[in-house]
């Protein structure tokens, strides 16, 4: 297992992941700190654990909405549904190249990272 060293609002964090991972928890931590800039743009720097839940609340919201659209789509027959099934790479998907349940799981991982590390902030 690695660990990386990711950086949010300006503050480090270790974070453990799967070997071969690091380069996309790098990429979801920069995500991750840009909604923490929005927020703190928006309501100023309100304490880290708060912050850490705001940012995780947006962007699970985020994967909501994007279900629910990817649903919608395809119930409403404005997407073919092959575009979703096709096989341009096995763990994939046809038109961005994303394995779109590896990201949403991995950003479901991170919501609850970020939960516990909110608990240890506000416990410490």
């Amino acid at each position: 297992m690695a660990r990386v060293s990711i950086l949010v609002n300006g503050r480090s964090y270790e974070i453990s992941c799967g070997d071969g991972e690091e380069e996309n928890i790098f990429a979801l931590a920069e995500i991750l700190d840009s909604k923490v800039a929005e927020l703190v743009g928006a309501v100023g720097q309100v304490g880290e654990s708060r912050l850490l839940a705001m940012a995780g609340l947006l962007l699970a919201d985020e994967v909501r909405e994007l279900r629910a659209a990817t649903v919608g789509a395809l119930e409403n027959g404005a997407v073919d549904e092959e575009i979703f099934v096709a096989e341009p790479a096995p763990e994939t998907d046809a038109v961005s190249g994303v394995d779109v349940d590896a990201v949403i799981e991995i950003m479901e991982t991170l919501a609850i990272r970020i939960e516990t590390i909110a608990e240890h902030i506000e416990e410490a």
